[in-house]
């Protein structure tokens, strides 16, 4: 087997899902950093297929070099755009990159990659399948239903949402990332807009009762959960902006929770890990009430790394260098 430092890295980058910036800002990350250890590392975004840059810059750019489309993904996964290549670094968000499409393509190939199989990956980008399993395994999650993008009864939408959740709810898109489409409802009134905007990102739309108190995650690195990480955005909730502006959020980990709290954390991110049948890392988004009661939201196949990303700040309170978790990653992947 070659030594880690000799192999040939494909970072894959941008696609073509709503988060195609965060990911550009993810695997710019990713890319310097692996560079300055000296691996060798080719920049390949699928979503412009055989077109692809000749400045490196240009893959991080905000102004995307020449059209994009999920064709193009297939093309450029099928050319010898990977040919000789050991392993590719997912460094894509959303959907058809985080949801096992991607994941598929390059096991037609042969390619080993970093992060979750097809069919975890998969369940993990449908937040009603990864409920399903969650119940099924004992792992917490707030009540919750879905809504098919062709309902037009909204009489009934929010009769089920009296009935099941109550007020306020969650209203999001059942297969998407970093709260786009996501509104909070406070009343009746507030539903019908909600589920439009949700479904314009997805066939359905998620409906979950909403949990006041803490946000918290847990980072997993294989069977190893990282220290619980508090966040405490400078919204009422933890949008785009606090997300992925520097300063809008404050994180604090390990978080200021009872020992016996966050060991429960750390032990349903495990699980909940675990039914999804994910591999490599990842990261489980929780919400835990004034009482210290946890509800498990949702599992991140692919956590982002960015300059504010959840992920490299766990690892960091362990010891792990931001370096040193992509070696791990990449390790984990072979």
């Amino acid at each position: 087997m070659k030594n880690i430092k000799d192999l040939n890295i494909a970072l894959l980058l941008g696609g073509t899902s709503t988060e195609r910036e965060v990911s550009k800002s993810s695997s710019k990350a990713i890319y310097y950093e692996l560079k300055s250890r000296g691996f060798k590392v080719k920049l390949i975004d699928p979503a412009y297929g055989l077109n692809q840059p000749t400045r490196e810059e240009d893959f991080f750019s905000s102004e995307d070099f020449a059209a994009t489309s999920n064709r193009n993904c297939i093309t450029a996964i099928n050319s010898d755009l990977l040919d000789n290549i050991d392993i590719a670094f997912l460094g894509l968000h959303g959907k058809w990159g985080e949801d096992g499409t991607i994941q598929s393509l390059l096991e037609l190939r042969g390619i080993k990659y970093t992060g979750s199989g097809v069919l975890a990956s998969s369940l993990a980008m449908d937040k009603a399948m990864t409920k399903i399993m969650f119940q099924h395994y004992d792992v917490v999650t707030p009540k919750w239903f879905v809504v098919s993008k062709n309902e037009n009864d909204f009489d009934l939408v929010k009769a089920k949402i009296n009935q099941i959740t109550g007020y306020p709810c969650i209203i999001k898109p059942n297969d998407q990332g970093s709260t786009i489409g996501l509104t909070v409802c406070e009343k009746d009134e507030d539903v019908e807009h909600a589920v439009k905007l949700a479904v314009q990102y997805s066939d359905k739309a998620l409906i979950e009762e909403f949990i006041p108190g803490h946000e918290v995650t847990v980072g997993v690195l294989e069977n190893q959960a990282l220290p619980v990480l508090e966040i405490k955005p400078k919204h009422d909730h933890y949008d785009y902006e606090c997300k992925y502006t520097s300063g809008m959020s404050q994180y604090i980990v390990p978080a200021e929770l009872p020992d016996e709290v966050s060991q429960r954390l750390q032990k349903q991110s495990l699980l909940a890990f675990q039914a999804l049948g994910c591999t490599g890392y990842g990261r489980i988004d929780f919400r835990v009430t004034s009482d210290f009661k946890s509800y498990c939201l949702e599992a991140n196949t692919l956590p982002g790394m960015t300059g504010t990303s959840l992920v490299p700040k766990m690892a960091k309170a362990v010891g792990i260098s931001f370096g040193e978790l992509l070696e791990k990653i990449i390790e984990l992947a072979l």
